[in-house]
């Protein structure tokens, strides 16, 4: 496994394939992004994403079936592995610890 540190945008991508489950192909991906952070994602910006993550071993991939309203091109679908989920749970720590140490911030509720 290539290094398992996490960028912010890695961070996010593999949140939303682990959020959407059995449906994480690249244009959801990518969709949902946009929906959850406001922020316009580029295709090509997850796709590259997509492949580093699964040559860190952080998701492994697997095609579908071919479909007509395709074109008879197949979806490549997403999931995050046993290291991804060590990983997000690291990343999750070590923001919580941070956070925690700033004076008047509160992550359970007001600020």
């Amino acid at each position: 496994m290539k290094g398992a540190n996490l960028g912010e945008f890695e961070e996010l991508v593999l949140l939303t394939i682990a959020a959407l489950v059995n449906d994480a192909y690249s244009v959801a991906v990518c969709d949902e992004l946009e929906k959850h952070t406001g922020r316009a994602t580029k295709l090509g910006v997850v796709h590259a994403v997509l492949n580093r993550l699964e040559e860190k071993g952080l998701v492994k991939s697997r095609l579908g079936d071919a479909t007509s309203a395709r074109g008879g091109k197949r979806k490549r679908y997403y999931e995050v592995t046993h290291a991804g989920k060590v990983g997000l749970t690291k990343a999750r720590e070590a923001r919580e610890t941070l956070w925690n140490m700033i004076p008047g911030f509160n992550l359970e509720g007001s600020i």
